[in-house]
């Protein structure tokens, strides 16, 4: 604009409206995302400290009940479901802003839960009373089909793309079973390595990966027959223990609990192709969106692990209740 042709009270006028303008172009403006809370359940302390992952500091502890020990996301996404196995009760809180929604009691001994893919069934095991419960999850609610016993100390689940089989490890009977989903029927046990824990299935349904803390490394099953059949064992360290998918429908982490190392399985080639000191008896793991860090549960000292994944260096460690287990963050990678 020329305002030497321009009226004092016409310039005077442009101004007015100019700078009138501009807060409401401001306040139009989209507001930065905020990243959500990371959450890390303290075993022992029947809680979760929740972790800002801007400033790196514990903002609070939500109570629980006792021995809370795995997480699991809703189907609508809006609520964490929190395990209180010694409670026999689920705690649900929101992801977004650590507000405790409800609790439901009356499931017996939740250790790890799970849903399956398309949704229709909430699966649990019973880690000291040995049997596996199947609900189906209609309304936001858990309604018990099946109790089904199985081996001693179930340990961890997986349930197939398909939703038609589970697969559960028994810890001390040293077992992987598997249950048929729609007729809550027994289809197979088999033995296994010692103390088998976390169980990972690939994209393709056709191996299973099961994580041994009694041994030190991850034993492959092919689950396509009858029965499964043991195709190879891959050595990572002493008390292989929890998986995470790194997201890209090809590697998986494994923590070995003893050995306070990571590793990096390539799950085509079902080879290690990297490795991570995590100290302190690592135990679950969650990944950024990104891929670019291991938020990890170092078990005995009662801290939360940030590893960078380029680096493989630990950048910092959160101070968090007693034996921390479970670790989730809704800004996460995929978990295939």
């Amino acid at each position: 604009m020329n305002f030497l042709f321009r009226s004092p009270l016409a310039v005077f006028a442009f101004l007015i409206g100019a700078f009138a303008a501009t807060p409401a172009a401001v306040a139009q403006a989209p507001a930065p995302a905020q990243p959500r809370p990371i959450f890390v359940l303290n075993s022992r302390d029947a809680n979760v400290s929740v972790i800002d992952p801007v400033t790196w500091t514990e903002t609070k502890r939500i109570p629980t009940g006792k021995e809370p020990h795995h997480f699991y996301l809703t189907p609508d996404e809006k609520s964490l479901i929190i395990a209180n196995a010694l409670s026999d009760s689920l705690t649900f809180i929101d992801p977004r802003t650590a507000e405790v929604q409800r609790t439901v009691r009356g499931i017996l001994d939740p250790y790890q839960l799970r849903f399956s893919p398309d949704m229709k069934w909430f699966v649990t095991v019973a880690n000291r009373l040995n049997h596996v419960d199947i609900y189906r999850w209609e309304n936001n609610t858990p309604t018990l089909v099946k109790r089904i016993a199985t081996g001693k100390t179930p340990s961890h689940l997986w349930i197939d793309s398909r939703s038609t089989t589970i697969y559960a490890t028994m810890q001390d009977s040293d077992e992987l079973v598997a249950i048929d989903l729609p007729t809550q029927t027994l289809k197979w046990r088999s033995k296994t390595g010692r103390m088998p824990a976390d169980v990972f299935g690939t994209p393709d349904d056709r191996f299973l990966l099961i994580g041994l803390t009694g041994g030190e490394g991850v034993e492959v099953y092919d689950v396509t027959g009858a029965a499964p059949k043991l195709t190879q064992f891959i050595k990572t360290g002493k008390g292989a223990h929890a998986f995470r998918a790194a997201g890209d429908k090809r590697h998986v982490f494994v923590s070995n609990r003893v050995a306070d190392t990571i590793n990096k399985i390539d799950f085509l080639s079902m080879k290690v192709v990297d490795e991570f000191v995590a100290p302190s008896g690592p135990d679950c793991i969650d990944l950024s969106a990104d891929g670019k860090t291991l938020f990890v549960a170092s078990r005995w000292a009662q801290k939360l692990t940030v590893i960078d994944t380029t680096t493989r260096k630990v950048v910092r460690q959160i101070k968090v209740g007693k034996s921390p287990h479970g670790v989730w963050t809704l800004d996460h990678a995929p978990r295939q």
